[in-house]
Order: structure tokens, then sequence, then C-alpha cells
């Protein structure tokens, strides 16, 4: 019913738009309203109801009123600008903040929100991609390819993948994954000049805001990708297989899953962001962020930077007040620490991320692949 309504409604506001802006727009309904006048007293109808509900809820209806909208635009938008160079990739392990990072370079609304668009089993045009895929960045298959394009340049829409969106008429659009990390560079071979953010968090953290919600680390997915193998993680395939305890999978998760990406871009190819530096140095985050992406910004953004995400727990510092960078260390003893430590240490990421919560940034392009 509510996308029956939301069909008549678009379509409604369709007939309104200058044909001339939306050239081969597929809105992916089809009424033909000339033909039934009784239709077009129900759309007018429609649309009154609508108007009237949102001028006149209440600041108490207001969550209700965003549930509403954020169904409307899952349906009911149109993107009318191809250029997959219009895009903005934000990618990062599950738990890191990429939501809250999205959230800020969107403070605005400025573009269509993409969410997690390489997930096979919630996207059927991306079934030929393994869950957690590693493609390296000379693959030019086709059935890997096609797929990406259309992501990017704004052709495909399903309820998953625009179940976060805003957004009415899009000319931009923000992806975000969370399992993406190993296809960062075949994307940045395959479309240049699509900007990518990379954003790091302690993996303490992440392994403990994972192990509260008993999500599991898929692990073997990656020792079972001969190419990933090959080209990185045959190394440390025996401690990998050996990992114990799922805290020990966990960062082991971490690491595999921003090893890859560091070690194939190079300084300046791809930006490298810092969940604690937001937390912090929010001014200096922003300003490092922003200045990669060309853009502006005003105070309006540090509005969404007080606001928690739609992916954060009840429980959470941000929530209950608690240190947003040290929370961490009151979930884990000190061997679990020291065990963290040690798997950062086979990886060199320690360099990155040792016992302080705090990243040392200058290191990270040390790690990185070189000229």
């Amino acid at each position: 019913m509510l996308k029956c309504i939301v069909a008549i409604f678009a379509h409604n506001i369709y007939t309104r738009i200058d044909p001339n802006i939306l050239g081969n727009v597929n809105f992916g309904f089809n009424i033909k309203t000339e033909e039934n006048e009784k239709l077009r007293n129900i759309i007018k109808y429609v649309n009154f109801v609508i108007c009237a509900f949102c001028l006149f809820y209440t600041s108490g209806m207001e969550s209700l009123v965003d549930k509403i909208r954020r169904k409307i635009y899952t349906y009911f938008f149109i993107d009318i600008n191809g250029d997959y160079k219009s895009s903005i990739f934000v990618a990062g392990t599950g738990r890191s903040g990429t939501t809250f990072v999205a959230n800020t370079i969107n403070y605005n609304n400025e573009y269509r929100l993409i969410f997690e668009p390489f997930l096979p089993y919630k996207v059927k045009i991306c079934r030929n991609f393994r869950y957690r895929q590693y493609l390296r960045p000379e693959n030019k298959d086709k059935v890997f390819i096609e797929p990406a394009k259309a992501i990017l340049s704004g052709r495909f829409r399903n309820s998953w993948i625009d179940s976060q969106n805003k957004k009415c008429i899009c000319k931009k659009r923000l992806i975000k994954d969370i399992r993406a990390n190993h296809l960062l560079k075949w994307i940045h071979s395959n479309f240049p000049g699509v900007p990518i953010i990379l954003l790091l968090r302690h993996p303490c953290a992440v392994a403990v805001s994972k192990l509260k919600l008993n999500w599991n680390t898929h692990i073997e997915l990656f020792l079972a990708q001969e190419e990933i193998m090959e080209d990185f993680l045959m190394p440390f395939r025996n401690q990998i297989q050996t990992a114990y305890s799922l805290f020990e999978k966990h960062i082991f998760l971490w690491c595999i899953e921003n090893y890859v990406p560091l070690k194939q871009f190079k300084k300046g190819e791809i930006h490298i962001a810092f969940y604690e530096n937001f937390c912090m140095k929010p001014m200096e985050e922003i300003r490092r962020l922003f200045c990669f992406l060309g853009k502006d910004f005003d105070k309006k953004i540090f509005v969404s930077l007080r606001k928690p995400s739609s992916s954060t727990r009840k429980d959470s510092a941000i929530e209950i007040g608690d240190s947003l960078i040290n929370s961490w260390k009151k979930n884990i003893s000190y061997d679990q620490k020291q065990r963290a430590i040690e798997i950062l240490n086979l990886f060199g990421l320690d360099r990155i991320y040792s016992h302080d919560s705090m990243p040392k940034i200058d290191n990270v392009h040390e790690i990185m692949a070189k000229n």
C-alpha cells in the first residue's frame, strides 16, 4: 500500500518537473493518469493528505516523519547525473564509524546515500561477487565491471541500497560499504576519479563492538580466495588458521581488511581518515577530509557530529556519555590487549595502533605502497 501511495505521489511530482532535466530517468513504475480521471482525483487527494501531514506534524512526531520520509525516498527519487565520477566511496571495517563519516560528508543532504551495494545476497546485480570479494586491479571481467558501473553511475536502485537515502532529486552519490575494502583498488583502477575514503578505528574498539553484537568474522572466506592469499595473505596463513578466540579472529579480520588496501594504495591516491580524530580533533579531521574532496563546509556540520548515527547502539559510548575513544579498554583484559598488539605486529600495523587509543598518523604513509 505504501509503495503504491509513493508511486502516485512520485508520478504527480514527476509531471511537474521540467522534462529537459530528467533525460532518460527511469522511475521504475508507470501510471497512466491521463486515461483515468478517477485516478487523477485520487492523486490530488493523496497529495493533499501528505502535504497536510507534513505541515501539521508536531515535534513529538518528528522521528515518525523521518521514518516515513526515508521510506518514501527509498522508492521515490530521481538520479539525474550518470557520471560515475559524481560518486564518493566511504569504506571501512564494520563498527569503525563509516555511517558517522558518511553522515558528516552528507550533513546538508547533498547526496543520494547508497548503502552496502556490493552485498551479493541483497543486491541481485552483484550475485557474481563473493561475500567480501577481493579483485585484482587489472580484472576487467564484465560480470564485475557492469554491476559496479551501474552502482557508481546511479543507474541501479533497490530497497536495500536506497534504504538510507533522504534525497529526492540527486546529482551526486555517496556510497558506504563495510565489506568492500578489498575492492577499493579495483574500483580506483577501473573507475578513475572516484574519491575513496578509508576509515580506520582502533582494532580493539572495533572487536569489542562486534563482540557485543555477536558478529561472526567469516575469516575463512579470505583463506578460500586464492588471489588474495597469493598477493597478500600467504605469509599469515598459519597464524590466521590457528586463531583460537573470537576476539583474536576479529583482530585478524581488522588487519586483513585494512592491510590489503594500505599496501595497494600510494600516498595521495586515497584518503585515510581516523575515527578517533573525528572525536578528539573534529575540526582538523573534517578539514583534512573536505580538502581531499575539494569541498567547503559550514558550521551546520557540527550538528551531524553530535547526532548518533542509525547504527549507534544504546549502550555505546556516544549514548551513555563515556569516552568515545577509550571505552573499549574497560571491556578487554590485559592479556587480550597484548595479544591484539602481537597480531598487529605481524602485519606491521602496530605502527598505527598500539596500547594508546589514538592513532600514529605519521606512520600510515610508511606502510602504504611506495611510488
